[in-house]
C-alpha cells in the first residue's frame, strides 16, 4: 500500500465500523477453531497493528511487514510488545525457523502479485495441524477507486480463493463470504462513484458517528453466522485452509 493509505489505516482502524466489524467477525471465527492453548500466531502483512492485540487473546503474536512506516506505527500504537519483522513474500520470510499454529492474511493476499507462490512459501512455517486463516476482498466487479488506492491486484470469488489456495497445496477446510448484509450498500456506493468519476472511493473516511455505529453492528452481527456456517454473498471472503 501507500504510505498515505497506511496513515489513513493508524487513524481510523480502531474506531471505523469496517475495521471493528471484521475483528468481531474474525474472533467469532478463531474461537471456533482447534488451537492450541498458547498457540504460536503469525500475522502476515501485519499492517498498523489493529489486529495484534484481537490475535493476542488465542496465544504469542509476530507479524511480517514490509512497509516501515507501518512498522514504525505498530510499535508507537503497541508500545513495541509485539515482534513485527520486516519482509516481503514470496522472497524475503522472517521466521523461517520458528513454527507458528496459525498463520493470518488478513486483507493482505490480494496486495501480493504472486499470491499462489506466497501461500506456498508459508507452508514451511506451519506447524503439524497449523491452519491459514484468508480474508480478501470478494468480486472482480467490485473493482473500484477504493482497490486502486490501495494498490490491490485482483478481488477474488469462492472459485477462484479455492484454486489459489489448492494450487499452493492445501486443503480448504472451509470458505464463505461475509460483510454480506452490507453488499446492496457497497454496490451502491460503488455505482455512484463510477458515475462521478470519483478517484478516491466515498466510503475510505470514517462516518458520522451515528452511521458509524449503525454500520457496525449491522455488521458485526454477521459473526454469529460466520463461525457457524456458510454465506452465500458478501463483500469479502473467508477461507480456512490446512496443509494436505
Amino acid at each position: 500500500m501507500s504510505p498515505e493509505a497506511y496513515l489513513q489505516m493508524a487513524e481510523t482502524e480502531a474506531e471505523h465500523w469496517w475495521f471493528r466489524g471484521r475483528r468481531d467477525v474474525l474472533r467469532s471465527v478463531l474461537r471456533s477453531l482447534v488451537l492450541p492453548s498458547r498457540a504460536r500466531v503469525l500475522e502476515v502483512g501485519s499492517g498498523t497493528g489493529g489486529n495484534l492485540d484481537m490475535l493476542a487473546e488465542f496465544g504469542s503474536v509476530s507479524g511480517v511487514e514490509m512497509d516501515e512506516t507501518a512498522r514504525r506505527l505498530t510499535a508507537a500504537s503497541t508500545g513495541g510488545r509485539f515482534d513485527i519483522r520486516a519482509g516481503r513474500l514470496p522472497d524475503d520470510l522472517p521466521f523461517e525457523r520458528e513454527r507458528f499454529d496459525l498463520v493470518c492474511f488478513f486483507d493482505c493476499l490480494e496486495h501480493i502479485d504472486d499470491d499462489v507462490g506466497s501461500l506456498t512459501r508459508m507452508r514451511g512455517i506451519l506447524a503439524p495441524g497449523g491452519k491459514v486463516l484468508v480474508t480478501v476482498p470478494a468480486y472482480q466487479w467490485l473493482w473500484s477507486a477504493h482497490d486502486v488506492f490501495l494498490q490491490h491486484h485482483r478481488r477474488y470469488n469462492r472459485a477462484t480463493l479455492a484454486a489459489c489456495a489448492e494450487a499452493a497445496g492445501y486443503r480448504v477446510e472451509r470458505v464463505t463470504y461475509f460483510n454480506s448484509l452490507l453488499l446492496p450498500l457497497a454496490v451502491a456506493v460503488r455505482v455512484i462513484d463510477r458515475l462521478l468519476k470519483r478517484e478516491r472511493s466515498s466510503g475510505d473516511a470514517t462516518p458520522a458517528s451515528a452511521l458509524n455505529a449503525l454500520l457496525y453492528r449491522v455488521f458485526s452481527a454477521e459473526r454469529h453466522w460466520v463461525s457457524r456456517g456458510s454465506l452465500p454473498c458478501g463483500v469479502s471472503l473467508l477461507a480456512v485452509l490446512t496443509l494436505k
